[in-house]
């Protein structure tokens, strides 16, 4: 994890941008990779852990409505995180994770292991993505971790390709 997390702030240096998460089945999992990093204050500016969903609505600005139309793991949800993130903060590039780690709470619609991520950046477009991952709780979450990062790769490789 070290290695993708040192990417990530090699990405977002090279870029002149810092980073927020906004977290939930992660439990801050994606902020301690990150500051595992040494000189990560470079370009991580915050982490905000929203397990519950009064926590979603109260840190991130997400609406009750979308909770209570999507739930809280879902394509809506993620997004709105990402928006309050960059929104609540100083960075302009935000992620996102919601998801059911197990081994109880899923459903036959959202099964155990069913992870939404969303990636944005500040004035610029969100990118949404579900993925569901088999294993047990400590697999899901930190195959989450894991994709939570990659994604912030990716996006600044495609912001680098058009810009």
């Amino acid at each position: 994890m070290n290695i993708l997390a040192n990417q990530v702030g090699a990405a977002l240096k090279s870029h002149g941008l810092m980073l927020a998460t906004a977290e939930s089945c992660t439990g801050g999992g994606v902020a301690q990779a990150i500051t595992d990093v040494a000189g990560s204050s470079a370009w991580f500016e915050r982490g905000f852990v929203t397990y519950s969903n009064l926590a979603k609505q109260q840190m991130l600005g997400v609406s009750v409505a979308t909770l209570k139309q999507h739930g809280a793991v879902s394509e809506a949800v993620v997004r709105e995180m990402v928006a309050g993130a960059l929104q609540h903060s100083a960075a302009q590039v935000a992620l996102a994770v919601s998801g059911i780690a197990g081994p109880d709470g899923g459903t036959a619609d959202k099964p155990v292991g069913t992870v939404w991520f969303a990636w944005g950046i500040k004035d610029g477009a969100t990118h949404a993505q579900r993925h569901q991952i088999a294993g047990n709780r400590a697999e899901v979450r930190d195959l989450a971790v894991h994709i939570a990062l990659q994604g912030v790769v990716n996006l600044l490789n495609k912001r680098a390709e058009i810009v």
